[in-house]
């Protein structure tokens, strides 16, 4: 009965259209840590994630796959706990999980509420202890995890490599982005334990951190705990945020590639805009009109009316220096890559070519909107979301705006943002299709 108040006290406001009232409050130590505390005493438990801002686009070139090598030492002990992450917050249920994109890498644990001052601690020693324990036997260790890890993601997927040839076929050489998060196999082998080292002492240090605190907790306590663990680390510096011009493609490309499947699938990608930038949430709206439901723009003619394609998804991939914005169509037995194709692009083309309609908006909203309360629901999600509004509008108080930018949205809007960045002439194709899987290109 609990969860459920929970529940519908955060998606009362919804009804109006309003986001929920998330208290949160920022302060910065004196080394430069950000926190930001939001006490929520509807449940006993709390959310703790500690986000550093670092990710695959702070890596220079012949030293790709850093920031996702440490999500994996992060775990493999420090200091004062030289011994698997995991192990004290087993036996109470915790959540404890890490992860790494383009922009930045967290780590987070959700506790009962009494156990806020282990995570803590923890989080702390591997802040200021983790070099202390860093071995050679440990990196070989997980340095051939991470590279199972990409093979089992990318090489040894249906369709995975897909990922790596739009990082290097949608960015020129030198964009932060032109390499996968995962790095490659040939970075990876040179990593010495001296590069590994001098890469987390950039990085992972309180002044370019924020730590973020959410559920049922003291404020004046975790106050206290935070100054406790985190308070006396030398601060280090601030990482300057990478920068980079969207890129603008002159013409269209075409690329094929084969693999190891039974059915081709096609991908058209364009350049759209960063995270909280203008369009948006527009595109994210458009994605769903165009494919979530039987009855939506390309799905109803592409996989049930023509029976083409077997699937068909679109969505905006929203990244700090710049977006993708991906369709996707996956053939229906029987059919070869250039009828998918065009069927696909001449779908598009009529889905595009009228805004949405009234019926159309609402249901896209009103997804959307189910989405959003969904995240502030839970305490780890709501965690991730202030410290995503801080690090990227420099305002952790987001959520109303964040909201609005989707309950503002009229169809013209929509209309006039797939008019702008889904240029014909802008994109790149890719076709996967059946046959023997192509030599993998390392990076």
């Amino acid at each position: 009965m609990r969860t459920l108040l929970l529940l519908l006290a955060l998606t009362a406001p919804a009804l109006a259209g309003e986001a929920p009232s998330v208290p949160v409050k920022t302060y910065t130590l004196d080394n430069g840590l950000t926190v930001l505390l939001s006490h929520d005493d509807r449940l006993p438990v709390v959310a703790v994630e500690m986000r550093y801002l670092v990710g695959s686009a702070h890596e220079p070139k012949g030293r790709s796959g850093f920031a996702h090598l440490f999500e994996h030492l992060m775990f493999q002990g420090s200091k004062s706990f030289d011994d698997e992450y995991f192990k004290p917050f087993e036996p109470i249920g915790a959540a404890v999980n890490g992860t790494t994109n383009t922009d930045r890498t967290n780590y987070y644990e959700r506790v009962p509420a009494n156990y806020l001052e282990l995570a803590l601690w923890m989080e702390s020693d591997r802040m200021s202890g983790l070099l202390d324990v860093l071995t050679q036997e440990k990196l070989d260790n997980q340095r051939d995890v991470v590279k199972n890890e990409r093979r089992q993601r990318y090489e040894n997927t249906p369709y995975g490599m897909v990922w790596k040839y739009l990082a290097r076929d949608m960015y020129p050489e030198g964009h932060p982005y032109q390499h996968t998060t995962i790095g490659s196999h040939k970075d990876l082998t040179a990593a010495s334990l001296d590069d590994v080292k001098a890469f987390f002492r950039q990085y992972y240090v309180p002044a370019n951190a924020i730590l973020t605190i959410v559920g049922d907790f003291d404020e004046d306590e975790a106050e206290l705990l935070v100054a406790q663990y985190f308070g006396a680390m030398p601060a280090g510096k601030r990482a300057p945020t990478p920068t980079a011009e969207l890129p603008v493609l002159a013409a269209p490309k075409h690329l094929t590639s084969t693999d190891d499947v039974k059915l081709p699938r096609v991908y058209l990608a364009w350049h759209s805009p960063a995270l909280y930038s203008a369009d948006d949430a527009a595109l994210d709206v458009l994605s769903s009109i165009l494919t979530d439901g039987k009855t939506s723009r390309l799905y109803q003619p592409l996989v049930y009316d023509k029976k083409v394609a077997k699937d068909v998804s679109a969505f905006q991939a929203s990244r700090h220096l710049g977006s993708l914005y991906v369709v996707v169509a996956t053939g229906a037995p029987g059919q070869t890559v250039d009828a998918l194709a065009k069927a696909l692009e001449d779908a598009l083309a009529e889905a595009l070519s009228t805004p949405p309609t009234e019926d159309e908006m609402t249901r896209a909203l009103n997804g959307w909107r189910k989405g959003f309360f969904g995240q502030v629901e839970s305490v780890l999600s709501r965690a991730q979301m202030l410290s995503n509004y801080l690090h990227f509008t420099g305002d952790a108080d987001f959520l109303e705006d964040d909201l609005a930018r989707y309950t503002d949205l009229k169809a013209a809007d929509v209309h006039a943002a797939a008019q702008k960045w889904l240029v014909p002439g802008r994109r790149v194709r890719i076709d996967i299709v059946p046959g023997p899987q192509e030599q993998e290109v390392d990076e």
